[in-house]
């Protein structure tokens, strides 16, 4: 079974912790017993990750050191991509025992120049503050702010992604038996020109969704949405709250769930789910349960 498992910021950073390489590189080696035991299971793997913080990071060390001479977004996205691949690639490799391949794909994603995302922007990135503080940057440096739960973090364009360049080098490396890690942060949001060159634009991609994406395109069988939730839950943060096992497409599109959250994330597995395949959401550490069907909730097309 081919499955794409898409770890979510809390594989490298839970809220509050400081944003150092020896924090993210303990996490990220928390994570990946998770993902060697579905490749001990013989299954092939692709894995995607966030960016959030990692990459709000750059951009604030970019700041700090020359604000007249900022890198734009889609090489900061680069920047992360290449950091946190390493990271789970190596710890990977070590938990495998040096057994099987693992290799790290910069993987550019095109987005539409055009999309109504680039004047709405609404994708967390960076560190959490107070308001007068989220506002004082903000002013300082042009940022767009938005709560995020009690705090504060800066927002930047968050466009769909439609298609993948890198897609026959990807199907290269899982052909020859490579674990992948790849798309990390969404991807590298890049443009097609009329006569068909590329170009990086200012935007962060949302994480599950071009995760979605990828596994469609790759014939997956399997798309694990990996986060610091169990479940999906019906009447989430009431006393009447319930975790639900299983729905199908309809039944998860019709849920009111939080924007912020769960949202995003069931819109992926949904999109992912109508193309055959199954979406499993759920905590990291139980990835294998979850691909098993006996832990966190799984999306299928039922018609």
């Amino acid at each position: 079974m081919l499955v794409v498992a898409a770890l979510g910021g809390n594989a490298l950073l839970r809220r509050g912790e400081p944003l150092t390489a020896d924090v993210q590189r303990s996490n990220v080696i928390t994570a990946v017993k998770s993902l060697a035991d579905i490749v001990r299971a013989g299954h092939q793997l692709v894995i995607t990750h966030g960016n959030g913080p990692q990459i709000g990071l750059l951009a604030l060390q970019g700041s700090a050191y020359k604000p007249d001479e900022l890198y734009p977004l889609d090489v900061l996205g680069a920047e992360s991509e290449g950091m946190i691949g390493y990271m789970i690639e190596q710890e990977l490799e070590n938990a495998l025992d040096q057994e099987q391949p693992v290799a790290t794909l910069l993987t550019q994603i095109i987005v539409d120049i055009n999309d109504p995302a680039f004047q709405n922007p609404t994708k967390f990135i960076g560190p959490i503050y107070t308001h007068e503080k989220a506002q004082m940057l903000a002013d300082a440096a042009g940022w767009s702010i938005a709560q995020d739960g009690e705090h504060w973090r800066r927002v930047v364009p968050s466009p769909a992604p439609k298609d993948i360049p890198d897609l026959h080098v990807l199907q290269l490396l899982h052909d020859q038996g490579v674990i992948i890690v790849c798309a990390g942060g969404g991807g590298i949001p890049v443009v097609r020109r009329e006569n068909g060159s590329l170009y990086g634009v200012e935007a962060v991609i949302d994480k599950d969704a071009a995760s979605a994406l990828l596994a469609e395109k790759l014939g997956a069988h399997a798309l694990l949405l990996l986060t610091d939730v169990d479940a999906i839950y019906q009447g989430f943060g009431t006393k009447d709250s319930a975790p639900i096992p299983s729905l199908n497409v309809e039944t998860a599109q019709a849920l009111n769930l939080p924007a912020g959250s769960m949202k995003p994330k069931v819109e992926a597995a949904c999109r992912f789910a109508q193309t055959g395949g199954f979406t499993g959401i759920g905590r990291l550490d139980d990835a294998m349960r979850i691909l098993t069907g006996v832990a966190g909730s799984r999306i299928e097309n039922t018609d």
